[in-house]
């Protein structure tokens, strides 16, 4: 099984083949809109701007594992970040990243990059950067801020 293989739910819980992205370069990360990490929306937003248009897309999947800092509804949460952070980037159902109830995208990308965090995901705001062919590249820690994966994206855009 590979990325474009799964399907997920979009924040209006229809199926997303996310075989609609192949051939694009993706930034996957899951959210809180209460988290010491939420301002990340900015950089995050930053960085969809600059690059959307040459093949960029962010993967927003909110997620309230990590001490309820995502309890709005899907739509109170994309009011927020829209409000807030003028996010313009695609918002995914609420979903969970470890555990018996995860994703599994979230099971997928957590086999691919376990990283240097190990393979459970430890908090809101990590970030898996993946090629125009499916495949991670890198995994980023929650402390890692957007505008330092951009030399990383930019490369993968040339590619």
């Amino acid at each position: 099984m590979g990325l474009y293989d799964i399907t997920v739910k979009d924040a209006k819980a229809a199926d997303v083949s996310l075989s609609e992205y192949a051939g694009k370069v993706l930034l996957i990360v899951n959210t809180a809109t209460a988290c010491g990490f939420t301002p990340q929306y900015t950089g995050l937003q930053d960085l969809y701007d600059r690059y959307r248009g040459k093949g960029f897309e962010i993967l927003d999947f909110p997620c309230n594992q990590f001490a309820n800092e995502a309890p709005g509804t899907n739509e109170e949460i994309h009011s927020f970040c829209t409000g807030r952070f003028g996010v313009t980037f695609r918002q995914f159902d609420k979903i969970e990243v470890n555990g018996e109830r995860e994703s599994p995208l979230y099971t997928w990308l957590k086999s691919q990059k376990g990283g240097v965090l190990g393979a459970n995901i430890k908090w809101n705001f990590t970030k898996f950067l993946v090629n125009r062919r499916g495949e991670v590249i890198a995994r980023f820690a929650p402390t890692t801020a957007p505008s330092a994966i951009e030399k990383h994206i930019a490369k993968l855009l040339e590619e």
